[in-house]
């Protein structure tokens, strides 16, 4: 059985020869990603293509300039150097007026990280929205060499956030949950603005290339204890499920990405039509162990996960061997389950513990997954 009918067979529960290993964003095949082309990474990646099973993360590029729009917004750039890091500035330019933003990326670290938001007040929300929108358009010219790089090896996973992801990032975190608790109607009007303009853009995104799944991030700030489940079925929920519907009439997959506390939030989830969830966190992390959340997904939602990187990358070999053990002793029956850590490292030089645990991870999930 090729990876490619191992993974689409697990998230349709069809029979599978074996559990199918998915590394998450540590790609096998895309030889534009940066773990291939980082020396310290060489030797996991050729185990990776070897013995495990591709989820290609890949998206079409588009035009997008601000606020999910096209249109040409004029956005100013200054970069400082500090201490091992870069500190950029942005300053855009609204048709209500300028706003800034932060970002820093520290050398050696393959993330971003967000030290100022683009909006602090009501007010800047609706100086962001007052960009006209201009549906993006988007260029499938790497897609060819993607899904030759794949093959029958894996399949194509692109991301898309939905409008309550959107809206909580144009503020600070903490500000953003004040807003949506206390002036709900503003956050509502914010959310089905973005949703309008997201599902206008994923609809062009789909007619240009379709690929085999869609990974829809941002629920997660709507779960517990960050805000109570009514806020997830308000802001969350019913749009999901239009954007779930809309990829399946295309032809493409949808896997929920939600980390942490998804119990309380799991119906809502499974009302969405949705093929799959991710990444599934065991407590303390989460707050549903993974043999409950196989129980009450009965068969709807193949779940992708349940090993948490924080282990790979510190935890003793033994402790690997025994999770992904007892992983497969909660979840590998009757299919539907996709062994995977709940992130990737993003550290240069990979560490030899976490390379290691990555092997153990690898060579235990063969040994006992086989159907």
């Amino acid at each position: 059985m090729t990876s490619r009918q191992r993974l689409l067979n697990a998230v349709a529960f069809k029979p599978t020869d074996r559990v199918p290993i998915s590394t998450y964003e540590l790609v096998g095949y895309n030889s534009r990603s940066f773990e291939n082309n980082e020396t310290s990474y060489q030797n996991i990646m050729e185990a990776i293509r070897a013995h495990t099973d591709c989820v290609c993360m890949w998206d079409l590029a588009s035009d997008h300039a601000a606020a999910l729009s096209a249109f040409p917004a004029q956005i100013d750039a200054v970069s400082k150097r500090g201490d091992e890091y870069t500190d950029t500035r942005y300053v855009l330019h609204t048709p209500k007026g300028v706003l800034t933003s932060s970002r820093r990326v520290y050398d050696n670290v393959q993330t971003t990280w967000q030290t100022e938001h683009w909006c602090k007040t009501q007010d800047d929300v609706d100086a962001f929205l007052s960009i006209p929108f201009e549906p993006l358009t988007y260029n499938s010219g790497d897609y060819a060499r993607v899904q030759n790089e794949v093959g029958d090896r894996g399949i194509i996973m692109a991301s898309v956030g939905d409008p309550g992801c959107a809206a909580m990032e144009l503020m600070d975190f903490a500000d953003a949950t004040v807003w949506a608790m206390t002036e709900p109607e503003h956050f509502a009007a914010t959310v089905e603005e973005f949703h309008r303009r997201g599902m206008a853009n994923l609809e062009n995104q789909l007619k240009t290339q379709t690929v085999d799944l869609y990974r829809i991030y941002g629920p997660e700030y709507f779960t517990p204890p960050f805000l109570p489940p009514s806020c997830f079925r308000q802001f969350v929920t019913p749009y999901v499920t239009e954007m779930t519907a809309m990829i399946h009439r295309y032809g493409g997959l949808v896997r929920v990405h939600s980390h942490g506390r998804v119990a309380q939030v799991l119906d809502d989830i499974l009302s969405t039509g949705a093929d799959a969830l991710d990444p599934c966190e065991a407590p303390p992390d989460g707050d549903i162990t993974l043999r409950a959340l196989k129980e009450r997904a009965a068969g709807r939602l193949c779940l992708f996960g349940n090993i948490q990187l924080k282990a790979l990358e510190h935890a003793d070999a033994k402790v690997i061997r025994e999770t992904v053990i007892r992983c497969m002793e909660d979840a590998k029956a009757v299919g539907g389950f996709v062994i995977m850590p709940t992130a990737a490292p993003i550290n240069v030089p990979l560490s030899p513990k976490t390379e290691e645990n990555y092997r153990v991870f690898i060579d235990t999930a063969l040994e006992y997954g086989v159907y």
